[in-house]
């Protein structure tokens, strides 16, 4: 059941990523459209499909758009300093940066929300807001500053664990459980650094001096995990829903089967030992 449903939470970008295979392996050059222009058209047509049969909510839309808008920004900077090329032509770009790259860091959005959603997760203890929004636009600067100025992405690693090590994310696949977030985090980052090498393997883009043969630095790894705390917080602005009320079942009810509604005023989705009294 957790297979099933994290599946499900991250099918926008499984299907994202489907499509940067497929199109690697059977584009012709002489085809009329560009393969990053088909991209960028089967990234719209999903998202829009995943808006009229409800796959999504508007709120996890607005969760997309914002995360469209951040990693494109992030995008014309890392290609202007040279960290990473696309090297086929597009008609849908903005300078060297083809406008269906914005969906990627949208896909990570759409997962987030989603799973926050599908899996039904409480967070407890959840840090001051203020911290937690503290941290992610230190990380985001840190991504662009880093060219200029000393990367203290060391500082910021100790800061994660430092505001989120007390913080549990407790879920259910059937019965409940639960897992640290930074755990939860650098799980995350792992499976985004494999996806990533999908996409270097393809030569949809690359990493200065690395050849499609070549897998993705570890220390990416780094970076995804650090990047995931600035989604989780743009989640959390963009819907801010997904963290009130998330109180954590309590610890007797953890990795049991569910029990049966003990009455009908008992809210369908209250996890176990929620109710009052």
């Amino acid at each position: 059941m957790f297979t099933l449903k994290m599946g499900w939470a991250a099918l926008f970008g499984g299907l994202l990523l489907i499509a940067i295979l497929l199109s690697k392996a059977v584009w012709q050059p002489d085809w009329p459209i560009q393969r990053y222009d088909a991209l960028f058209l089967f990234a719209v047509t999903v998202q829009v499909l995943f808006l009229i049969f409800r796959l999504e909510s508007w709120s996890e839309a607005r969760v997309i758009l914002l995360f469209h808008l951040t990693g494109t920004a992030m995008e014309l900077f890392k290609t202007w300093a040279g960290s990473w090329t696309y090297p086929e032509a597009a008609l849908f770009r903005l300078e060297g940066v083809p406008l269906f790259s914005g969906f990627m860091y949208a896909s990570v959005g759409s997962f987030m929300a989603r799973a926050i959603r599908i899996f039904e997760m409480r967070f407890t203890p959840y840090p001051p807001f203020w911290l937690t929004l503290l941290l992610a636009v230190a990380i985001y600067v840190n991504f662009f500053a880093h060219h200029y100025l000393w990367d203290i992405r060391w500082m910021l690693f100790a800061a994660t664990v430092a505001i989120y090590g007390r913080t549990w994310v407790s879920f259910r696949p059937a019965g409940w459980y639960r897992m640290p977030l930074v755990v939860a985090a650098f799980l995350s980052s792992l499976f985004l650094w494999i996806a990533e090498n999908v996409g270097t393997r393809t030569g949809t883009w690359l990493y200065a001096g690395q050849h499609e043969a070549q897998m993705v630095s570890l220390a990416k790894i780094g970076s995804w995990y650090l990047l995931l705390y600035v989604s989780f917080v743009t989640v959390t602005l963009a819907a801010p829903g997904v963290i009130a009320d998330r109180a954590a079942p309590s610890p007797r009810s953890l990795r049991l089967p569910e029990p049966a509604d003990p009455a009908p005023a008992m809210p369908r989705n209250s996890p176990p030992g929620s109710a009052s009294g």
